[in-house]
């Protein structure tokens, strides 16, 4: 799988923008530096990325931004906060795993389903999640967006739950 297959596999016109401009942004390296996104050309998708900086040493993650959707979804805002206290009443040890793989081996990350089931939020959506380097090698950081629709219309009253999140890791060369 390539970062082709990863772009093939998003539904949503404004995640594969998204994701074109982490693209873009990179250049001729395996990933972008942070400074490389552009608030400009993503501005009719900022309400719905977000971001970690990631610390080698300490193993561990720290919130940089999340955009009004993300904020409201979980009912706070990340930015600044260490992801251990973020995601305590959620499903940390899941979450950061997901979250080190991406940064760590490194690979770009689409999930589809229910999306913010860790946050209590029955609905169905769809996330990339993508990473970041300062040096274009070295992963310190991830970068990721994710819509979410709280009633889908597959989702009727008395129907069931919609199955959790389907999560596929597509590595980078």
């Amino acid at each position: 799988m390539s970062y082709q297959d990863f772009l093939a596999s998003i539904w949503h016109a404004r995640l594969r923008d998204v994701a074109e401009h982490w693209d873009r942004a990179r250049g001729g390296r395996l990933m972008p530096a942070w400074n490389d996104l552009d608030a400009t050309v993503l501005r009719r998708n900022l309400a719905i990325v977000w971001a970690w900086k990631y610390d080698r040493a300490t193993d561990r993650f720290t919130g940089r931004l999340a955009g009004e959707e993300i904020n409201d979804a979980f009912g706070k805002s990340l930015r600044g906060t260490d992801m251990a206290e973020f995601f305590k009443d959620f499903d940390y040890p899941d979450i950061f795993a997901r979250h080190k793989r991406v940064v760590t081996e490194p690979c770009c990350a689409h999930g589809t389903g229910q999306v913010f089931l860790h946050a209590r939020r029955v609905g169905r959506g769809e996330r990339i999640i993508m990473p970041l380097a300062e040096d274009g090698v070295t992963g310190d950081g991830i970068f990721g967006a994710t819509l979410y629709d709280p009633r889908p219309r597959e989702w009727e009253e008395g129907a069931g739950r919609i199955a959790g999140e389907t999560v596929t890791f597509y590595p980078l060369p």
